[in-house]
């Protein structure tokens, strides 16, 4: 770090990607001046806990930004698009983790494990984008394969956790399972349909395509991390019953050959990515051992034997750290050190 103690807010702190950040805050080597906690009117007064105080969390308004160096986003896409160009004209540097900015091509989307160098773009906007969550931990997976090889094709299945929904879908698993398990009535309030004891193969709304935004998303994205349009992407979401943790099948086909046990090398020895993958002893990953950390897990890791050139591998992270909150810190220490 330059010497600098910066100034950072947190906008949307009291929910649950807000408050995770704070925790990654508190973990974080950046050298802070002072911190802000910004939410709506109705968590205005709440105090929120930091390095041992108490924070109270003051209310998001247009004059929340003034002499904050770095802002962290997580108060929905609606709420980006008013504050982040705000914050920036301010002199702030946004890392926003809504879809509102993803796309725009003068904003930088970014995992600091595959595409730290599009951090210095942030000054199109004042806004750097923080892919879906999904995303993410598949990236930082094939990233060194993708480097070695090249890729011509992607097939992901996801298994995503009811926590990347938010609280409210917590809250429904934990109720509707409670309910079923003791033989009562239970209600369906965040979902269309039951999620307790069942899988739904819909993240999102559908498009006229037939695919929902999380599938397209997971296209899109990909495709603009790697700055790579020639990459065939397709994917299928779907919300199962486990708390925290999004799980993926994903099945890469290779410009160049590359065997499952070079592909387990290349990953054991990246960034951010722990290879957990011994399968004659049940060991593989699971998401309730990527809770709680930042790790990517990756196993299941063996060669497509349907075409020449090809890998299969199971992905694990845990959606609301890595798949939101420490990406956004991670990219803060980045810009903290090397451009602010």
């Amino acid at each position: 770090m330059s010497g600098k103690k910066f100034n950072i807010a947190v906008a949307g702190a009291t929910g649950a990607v807000g408050n995770q950040m704070i925790t990654c805050l508190e973990e974080s080597k950046i050298p802070l001046n002072s911190v802000r906690f910004l939410a709506s009117h109705r968590s205005t007064g709440r105090k929120l806990r930091f390095k041992g105080d108490f924070i109270e969390v003051e209310e998001l308004t247009e004059n929340s930004f003034k002499g904050i160096d770095i802002a962290l986003f997580s108060a929905g896409g609606g709420t980006s698009k008013k504050f982040a160009p705000i914050a920036a004209k301010d002199g702030c540097v946004v890392i926003d983790n809504s879809s509102a900015w993803r796309m725009d091509p003068d904003v930088p989307l970014v995992v600091p494990e595959v595409n730290p160098h599009a951090i210095a773009d942030y000054t199109n906007k004042g806004i750097i984008a923080n892919p879906n969550c999904s995303t993410i931990q598949m990236v930082v997976a094939i990233n060194p394969i993708y480097r070695k090889c090249g890729i011509k094709r992607i097939v992901v299945s996801t298994y995503q956790a009811v926590s990347g929904t938010g609280k409210r879908a917590i809250d429904e698993l934990f109720n509707q399972t409670r309910s079923m398990i003791n033989f009562l009535d239970y209600e369906i309030n965040v979902y269309p349909h039951r999620i307790a004891f069942n899988c739904l193969p819909q993240i999102d709304v559908f498009l006229e395509n037939g695919y929902t935004k999380e599938e397209m998303k997971m296209v899109n994205e990909t495709r603009k991390i790697f700055e790579d349009d020639s990459i065939g992407v397709t994917a299928t979401t779907v919300r199962v019953p486990v708390f925290y943790g999004h799980s993926e099948s994903v099945n890469i086909e290779t410009k160049e050959h590359i065997s499952a046990d070079e592909a387990k090398s290349l990953l054991a020895n990246a960034p951010g990515i722990k290879v957990v993958d011994d399968p004659a002893n049940n060991i593989y990953p699971l998401a309730i051992d990527a809770a709680g950390q930042d790790l990517t897990l990756v196993g299941r890791i063996r060669n497509d034997e349907s075409i020449p050139n090809g890998i299969n591998m199971w992905i694990v992270a845990d959606n609301i750290r890595k798949g939101a909150a420490t990406n956004t810190v991670q990219i803060a220490e980045i810009l903290a050190e090397k451009y602010l």
